[in-house]
């Protein structure tokens, strides 16, 4: 996870208590990590610091961290694309500007607590979309807003439809932590939902409870029969529920069903019909996205 191919500017390193590091010094202990808690935006850095840790922990595995950024300087676009990024520093504030909030959100964090004291900050800066893949392409699970600024919004698009990754998304509200107490698995039998629940299987092993919610399932009982079916083949255990939405939406369901048994963390198979098309339709993945009190665990 260097930013080696993708600024074409030297920068000055910042001095070392800041921990931050750049070009050839990242890549050895960032590169296999297990969990990356990507940090396009200041606003959210620190749920995402934390949803991150709980996730590595619970797989007693690796946690790296990063900040991406649009850098009008750095990146190859048409002359639009590059006068829309400059017209952020009115309201954001330059690159730099940025990307220093998001250092001071990163050291606030780790003076936490002691065990957080080796982890550093990489930096990319230049085109998003290949700082995205610079330093998300190996990891296994990604924890990135899905709002905030243009950076967080476009990276998030990027892990999902470009980089197809495992992304985990901070919840609307505050994170009130215990990732895996219960997982809820929103279950519809198509490629994008049992993508997601296989990608995500070494979580969903480590979950305390594993709930699989069928909405409005078919009447052979098509969608309990195959989400059985998964759970069997991925060797995991869980219940498998199924539930009317009445004359509710489908995620105005799974919220409710989410909240009537103290669910901790959602997954979901992301974004079935399209992105742009659930933005205009109002579909479940933008829905839950806006509305759930818990982390949401995607996959397209």
């Amino acid at each position: 996870m260097s930013n080696a191919t993708v600024n074409d500017t030297p920068r000055k390193p910042p001095p070392a208590e800041a921990g931050v590091i750049f070009a050839g010094h990242v890549r050895e202990v960032t590169v296999h990590a297990d969990v990356l808690a990507l940090l396009p935006d200041p606003a959210t850095a620190q749920p995402c610091l934390d949803i991150a840790e709980d996730a590595a922990r619970a797989i007693h595995g690796t946690m790296a961290v990063a900040h991406v950024g649009a850098d009008p300087e750095r990146m190859i676009a048409a002359p639009e694309e590059i006068d829309l990024q400059m017209l952020r520093d009115l309201a954001e504030g330059s690159p730099q500007e940025r990307f220093e909030r998001v250092a001071r959100a990163f050291e606030d964090w780790k003076q936490g607590k002691p065990s957080r004291e080796r982890l550093l900050l990489d930096d990319c800066r230049g085109d998003l979309n290949r700082c995205v893949t610079a330093e998300a392409h190996q990891t296994a699970l990604v924890v990135a807003p899905c709002h905030g600024n243009m950076d967080a919004r476009d990276a998030f698009h990027d892990l999902l439809f470009n980089e197809h990754k495992l992304v985990l998304a901070p919840p609307a509200d505050a994170y009130a932590g215990n990732l895996l107490g219960h997982v809820v698995i929103g279950w519809k039998p198509h490629d994008h939902a049992q993508g997601a629940v296989a990608a995500a299987r070494r979580w969903l092993a480590a979950a305390d409870r594993l709930t699989v919610l069928c909405v409005n399932d078919k009447p052979d009982g098509s969608y309990q029969s195959t989400a059985r079916e998964l759970l069997d083949q991925l060797g995991l255990d869980g219940d498998v529920v199924a539930i009317s939405s009445g004359s509710w939406s489908v995620g105005e369901a799974i919220l409710d069903f989410a909240k009537s048994v103290n669910a901790t963390c959602l997954l979901i198979g992301a974004f079935k019909h399209g992105y742009f098309l659930e933005l205009l339709l109002g579909r479940v993945t933008h829905y839950l996205l806006s509305h759930s009190p818990h982390p949401v665990m995607m996959k397209h």
